[in-house]
């Protein structure tokens, strides 16, 4: 096994500087020095830490083949964190490596909103396209749709996908929800009214775009063709880049897990063929999702394997509520939660609320068949992925991210010190600091819930002094350290003292943004407000 650090200088009339690439622990010396490392993030919506396979029992599923295979040929991260419990806040975080309290996304955005991430934040993919990269999104945006907060206004290059989640607007043959939502209302010309309806707060005025570019493709969009759509705008983008010979990034985020579910299963079935699918739904779903994984990373691994780093997380947790159609937490049970009633997953600080499944491929690069427990966020990939890219971030900012490099190539275990995760709607104020991890141990600030299946929500408690939880020992956050304790006081102090401390550094922060929440009926996208539910085929 080779230890240490190769050295490789050329000089020369084309050569313009000087760059240092470090020998992997499995000893692949792989000189970098001429091009650009390629970029593939992959995002799931709504996800659950134990839906990946690997990080079930042996034996148990049988549902994410190809990520368990780009687990075995690549890392695992097993105590990784979306920045935030719900859509906006989280994705937000992770294209500016900030807590929602510095880029002021706190909560999501909706239908109607006019704006979107502030136009102050500096994002990845801004920073990657001014160092020459192409840079490419699929999927759900959900940080402003219109004018300068589009996806092509904040550093893409092309952008085809949903401006917003896939239940914010109705389609023809609706994917499987609960409750289950009509199609789209096509009695005629009306008004766009951006409230849910009555039926169990599904939308059926405003049909679901599907946008390329600046551009709506088809409204409302087809759900059961999306991966299709997908898919094949992802391996075009990937081979397309390579013929060109430029580096590039490309955000995928999918629709899947996110509820309405469309998997490939008969939609025009009868009822009770419908009703009997029901316990397969989820499954199908999952299976769906890992075969668009795995047609990304055999596209990338044909053009460009060695060059090519693949980073698959997700947004949050699951949507509880949504019963058989939501994710699987794995030993994350939030206990302490649930027994008083309440979700505690999606929209909540419990560990299944936030700590999503994370794989990490780069062959030859990131040492194969390893995991990693060091403490890491969504917040990372930002300052890890512009440093693999030998790109440096504004300096007139603060950051949250921490530069894994380290982890993923040299197997290092150190992540951050202290992780702090904000409340995201299900109790207090959007951005509170509820909850603080440190090593083991979690503390809460705020407890709450949002509706788990069946309808019971948890009431929001304040805890001073706080909850505290050792995770080595129970990761079900089931029974809090006694109060009265040694070990209690101690991490009490300490993560009293570094909540405080990020507080008043966010408050001195003069790089702080705000988001404008406000919304307007006239920011729907709508690509012909005089038919139903905006309906159209533009380029049909």
């Amino acid at each position: 096994m080779a230890e240490g650090f190769t050295l490789f200088l050329l000089s020369g009339m084309l050569m313009c500087g000087l760059l240092l690439y470090t020998v992997s622990r499995h000893g692949a010396d792989v000189d970098k020095t001429s091009k650009k490392p390629n970029f593939i993030i992959i995002l799931a919506d709504d996800i659950g830490w134990g839906d990946l396979d690997v990080n079930q029992p042996e034996g148990k599923a049988n549902n994410t083949p190809h990520l368990n295979l780009m687990a075995e040929q690549g890392q695992r991260l097993t105590d990784f964190h979306s920045p935030a419990s719900t859509c906006s806040p989280s994705r937000a975080a992770i294209l500016t490596g900030r807590y929602g309290l510095r880029n002021g996304v706190t909560h999501n955005f909706a239908v109607g909103s006019v704006a979107g991430l502030p136009l102050s934040e500096v994002t990845l993919p801004q920073l990657l396209q001014e160092a020459g990269y192409y840079t490419a999104m699929i999927g759900k945006w959900h940080l402003g749709h219109n004018g300068p907060y589009s996806p092509t206004n904040r550093g893409f290059d092309y952008y085809l996908g949903i401006p917003y989640s896939n239940d914010m607007g109705c389609t023809d043959r609706p994917g499987y929800d609960l409750p289950r939502c009509l199609p789209c209302d096509a009695s005629g010309p009306q008004v766009i009214r951006l409230k849910r309806s009555a039926h169990g707060g599904c939308y059926s005025k405003v049909g679901l775009p599907l946008i390329e570019n600046s551009s709506i493709v088809e409204q409302p969009l087809d759900l059961w063709t999306l991966t299709e759509q997908y898919k094949s705008s992802a391996t075009r983008i990937i081979r397309n880049a390579r013929e060109r010979g430029q580096p590039y990034l490309l955000y995928i985020a999918l629709a899947h897990m996110h509820v309405p579910l469309a998997p490939p299963l008969p939609p025009d079935a009868s009822a009770a063929a419908r009703r009997t699918d029901d316990d397969t739904v989820y499954s199908s779903s999952l299976r769906e999702m890992d075969s668009l994984v795995g047609a990304v990373k055999s596209t990338s691994d044909d053009t460009d394997i060695d060059n090519t780093l693949i980073w698959f997380t997700g947004d949050n947790g699951p949507w509880e509520q949504k019963c058989q159609y939501a994710g699987n937490v794995g030993p994350f049970m939030g206990k302490w939660q649930t027994s008083r009633g309440g979700g505690s997953a999606k929209r909540t600080t419990w560990e299944g609320g936030h700590r999503v499944p994370t794989v990490v491929y780069w062959p030859g690069m990131i040492p194969a068949n390893t995991s990693s427990s060091a403490l890491l966020s969504g917040m990372d990939i930002f300052p890890t992925l512009l440093s693999l890219a030998g790109v440096t971030p504004p300096s007139d900012r603060r950051y949250d991210g921490t530069d894994t490099t380290n982890v993923l190539l040299r197997g290092e275990q150190t992540g951050h010190e202290f992780l702090f995760h904000p409340n995201s709607g299900a109790a207090g104020k959007f951005g509170d600091l509820q909850a603080v991890r440190t090593g083991k141990y979690k503390a809460f600030f705020i407890t709450g819930a949002a509706e788990a299946c069946g309808g019971a929500t948890g009431r929001q408690q304040l805890h001073d002094p706080p909850l505290i939880f050792n995770l080595e020992h129970d990761e079900a956050e089931e029974t809090p350290l006694k109060m009265e304790t040694p070990e209690y006081q101690a991490v009490a102090e300490r993560v009293a003292r570094k909540r405080e401390e990020l507080l008043w550094d966010i408050a001195t922060d003069k790089s702080v943004s705000s988001a404008d929440y406000s919304t307007d009926v006239s920011a729907a996208p709508c690509c012909d407000p005089t038919q139903a539910v905006c309906r159209c085929h533009p380029l049909g």
